[in-house]
């Protein structure tokens, strides 16, 4: 009979080496973070150098907002209404298929009026009145561009690095890189939301926070938006907690076992997953007790503020996950693909999504939180200075899929306050000042979390990838 034990390859001989059976589930917060650098065997120690930032929160705008609507105030796309926009700009570039074939392409003025606010003057739409009052706490960025002209693919793009799916997402790096400083919740979370009168909603898929080839325990945990966030967190009928950790203790033997033959990283997941399960038994029924909130603070994140699943709602969630140590917050809110309602449902979604932003800084800044925590407003691309439908069906007005040019704001963690950086041309069409790509984006957040884009890698089949692939520069011009 062969002893399994005593078969070891190379890699579960040095995998023994590097971590102790059960480290993952429970580390204290420093080995948490040598988890991360043990696992690749050889990246520096992190942070490179002193941050920043110590946590985000993206709140990532499925669909993608039309900058020349919402932030990008564009007097040029007024006098021109109507007119065929120039053929220098549009002709022989690439849109969607949905206006690939349209031959009238005619320029459409904003939707509603804009207005300058707070000592930096930024430029605001009347349909944000919120965000208008917290301009001078924004570092706008009104050059960011994309190759990406479809919506998976360039969310897919902006979150990891690539327009293909399979790798690391955003929070799984720094989930990795940095560890965590929540000892009974996940390191990394993510929400959902979306307009309930939008026409074109998008998908969420799972590998926008997923851990492609990292292993999975940095994956990002999903809280769901109706029930228990996390499902199973209650207990079988005649089990108790004590019956529940005995029967985990059991579960953690057999699977140091298994751990102890094969070597298996994904058994360590397994570990640190029942491990997290049992003490999310207890955090989550605390964090989502909204019953101590004042409710001078609910009022500020809006009428939905206690409708589980809502936008507003995983606004204010963020902010008390964050309170709690954990790393990286996703909240992904879909509505915003508005090829032919852009005249009505544009104002429906800065109105589900203008409060609970505004609120969740000013939130954050009065808890002396904003200064360590990077949010981050945007969505995957802009829409077209020009008219998707026909100029006179104005409750058919559109915009498609803009790639070239568009914006999105950032607030607190090292970030320059009430500064507009970058900008687009008099149509709004391509970048004229500045140009921000998005790996220069991933590198600029990364940088702001104490982390050298180009040292920060992982080794996977032979090859050393990173979150910026082989591009991106930090924009320093950003930074406070």
């Amino acid at each position: 009979m062969i002893d399994l034990s005593a078969q070891h390859t190379r890699r579960q001989f040095f995998g023994k080496m590097a971590l102790g059976l059960g480290t993952a589930a429970l580390s204290t917060l420093i080995n948490e973070k040598l988890l991360a650098q043990q696992l690749s065997g050889d990246i520096p120690i992190l942070p490179h150098f002193a941050p920043k930032a110590k946590r985000v929160i993206y709140l990532f705008q499925n669909g993608a907002p039309s900058h020349v609507d919402l932030f990008d105030y564009k007097p040029k796309l007024r006098e021109w209404h109507g007119r065929q926009i120039p053929d220098e700009l549009a002709g022989g570039k690439r849109f969607s298929t949905m206006t690939g074939g349209q031959v009238n392409r005619p320029v459409l003025s904003e939707i509603t009026n804009f207005s300058q606010h707070g000592e930096s003057g930024a430029w605001v739409s009347d349909f944000m009145p919120h965000t208008a009052g917290i301009a001078d706490e924004l570092c706008f960025i009104k050059s960011m561009y994309t190759e990406a002209v479809n919506h998976a693919p360039a969310i897919t793009f902006f979150l990891t690095g690539s327009e293909m799916p399979g790798r690391p997402s955003m929070g799984s790096w720094l989930t990795y890189g940095l560890g965590t400083e929540a000892k009974d919740l996940p390191a990394f979370v993510a929400m959902t939301s979306r307009d309930k009168e939008a026409s074109c909603g998008q998908i969420f898929y799972d590998y926008y926070w997923g851990s492609g080839f990292l292993p999975s325990k940095f994956q990002g945990v999903k809280f769901r938006g109706g029930g228990d966030p996390v499902l199973y967190l209650s207990n079988p009928d005649g089990m108790s907690r004590q019956m529940r950790r005995e029967l985990l203790d059991d579960i953690l033997q057999l699977n140091e076992i298994n751990k102890n033959a094969f070597g298996d990283p994904e058994i360590e997941t397994r570990i640190t997953q029942y491990e997290m399960a049992y003490k999310m038994q207890m955090s989550v029924p605390e964090l989502t007790d909204l019953s101590k909130e004042p409710k001078y603070i609910l009022d500020m994140y809006g009428p939905d503020v206690l409708t589980q699943g809502t936008y507003a709602y995983n606004c204010l969630m963020a902010r008390r996950l964050i309170e709690r140590g954990v790393r990286f917050v996703q909240c992904m809110h879909a509505g915003w693909d508005q090829h032919k309602n852009l005249t009505y449902q544009l104002k429906t979604q800065c109105t589900d999504t203008d409060a609970p932003s505004a609120a969740l800084v000013k939130d954050l800044k009065q808890r002396g939180l904003l200064e360590d925590t990077l949010v981050i407003w945007g969505g995957e691309f802009g829409r077209t200075p020009f008219l998707q439908g026909l100029i006179e069906d104005r409750r058919n007005w559109g915009r498609d899929h803009h790639p070239y040019v568009f914006t999105l704001w950032m607030a607190g963690g090292g970030v320059r306050q009430g500064l507009t950086y970058g900008a687009s041309d008099e149509f709004g069409f391509n970048p004229a000042e500045n140009p921000v790509h998005v790996h220069d984006f991933q590198a600029t957040l990364l940088h702001l979390l104490g982390i050298d884009h180009e040292q920060f890698t992982y080794k996977h089949q032979g090859r050393r990838y990173r979150l910026t692939d082989v591009h991106g520069h930090v924009v320093k011009d950003v930074l406070a």
